[in-house]
């Protein structure tokens, strides 16, 4: 059902609502792109280029949940590519004053829009929006930037492309997800973008409540102890608890959980010497991290959020390109 909905019957990429159902090629393709928008800045870094593919297009963030780090990234994204991007504040639409979701959808496609950067608290919204778009504007492109805990397609991209540049190859590497697997949409698309890309083990570490049903059947390896699901990985991905999502009693305090979970440089020293750090933002220091790993020299997390608008523009780049070959 993903891969009808996102790809045309050309198997071009015509939305992205998720990670699961893009063909390899087409990730690999996305994050070769992405290359194109980065150079050096001479500091050890990178800095994003202009490229003014997009000029004349329209693009509207329209986000039900908030955000910063995304949202900005995708306005970025869209600005360094010349596109015109209109942020739509949800609780002053008319959304907010009754207006169903699918008629302010109508409404913004009859402003001339081209793609729609979609965030929504409800599993699945995009794809409902997509369905709808293929039968009134088929022209417009869906972009998801996070949908429940279902799914987060272009920071698995980011995460990918930041993979990719340290590490080199996928199919050597062993990859290791720390913290609220349970209710991450971020591990969800990381699992399915690992896999896709050769990745041979997928590891998730946390407590018992916070771990889903269904894990084996992806291919991925469930520890409960951080020092045993951390030994010899190459890549640390820590996860933000999101007490948001939680019902229920599921940890016993914050401070419990740093204790057992937290990664800290000892707890890090389980895993390769030249392992990478990552993280998807917002950090809670002291509960997910340690402020000495997150700035540590293996942290690559603001590196992450460099090459996610470089991601950006290489996805809306790529959905532009499907659409101008139909």
């Amino acid at each position: 059902m993903a891969r009808s909905i996102q790809l045309n019957s050309k198997g071009q990429l015509t939305h992205l609502l998720s990670i699961e159902g893009v063909p390899r090629a087409i990730l690999v393709a996305i994050l070769d792109r992405a290359k194109d928008f980065l150079r050096a800045d001479g500091l050890g870094g990178f800095e994003v280029v202009n490229a003014p593919v997009l000029s004349g297009k329209t693009i509207f963030n329209i986000f039900f949940e908030n955000s910063t780090r995304t949202r900005t990234t995708f306005e970025i994204a869209a600005r360094r590519l010349s596109a015109d991007i209109v942020n739509l504040n949800v609780n002053a639409s008319s959304t907010a004053k009754g207006e169903s979701l699918l008629d302010t959808i109508d409404n913004l496609a009859a402003m001339q829009a081209d793609m729609f950067v979609v965030r929504h608290g409800q599993s699945g919204a995009p794809y409902l929006i997509a369905r709808h778009i293929n039968q009134v504007a088929p022209q417009i492109h869906i972009m998801n930037a996070g949908d429940g805990r279902h799914a987060h397609p272009t920071q698995a991209l980011l995460d990918m492309f930041t993979i990719r540049h340290y590490k080199g190859d996928f199919h050597q590497l062993r990859v290791a997800i720390v913290g609220d697997v349970l209710h991450s949409r971020v591990a969800r698309s990381a699992i399915h973008a690992l896999t896709t890309l050769g990745a041979p083990e997928i590891r998730v570490i946390a407590p018992k409540t916070l771990l889903p049903a269904g894990l084996a059947e992806m291919g991925v390896h469930a520890f409960t102890r951080l020092e045993e699901g951390l030994e010899g990985v190459d890549v640390v991905m820590a996860l933000r608890l999101q007490n948001e999502r939680m019902r229920g009693a599921l940890l016993p305090s914050p401070q419990e959980y740093f204790k057992h979970y937290g990664l800290t440089e000892a707890k890090l020293r389980h895993a390769s010497p030249q392992a990478i750090v990552m993280h998807p933002g917002p950090m809670n220091r002291g509960i997910e991290i340690d402020s000495a790993v997150a700035d540590g020299a293996q942290s690559v997390i603001l590196s992450q959020v460099t090459f996610g608008i470089a991601v950006r523009m290489a996805v809306m780049d790529t959905l532009n390109k499907a659409g101008e070959l139909l």
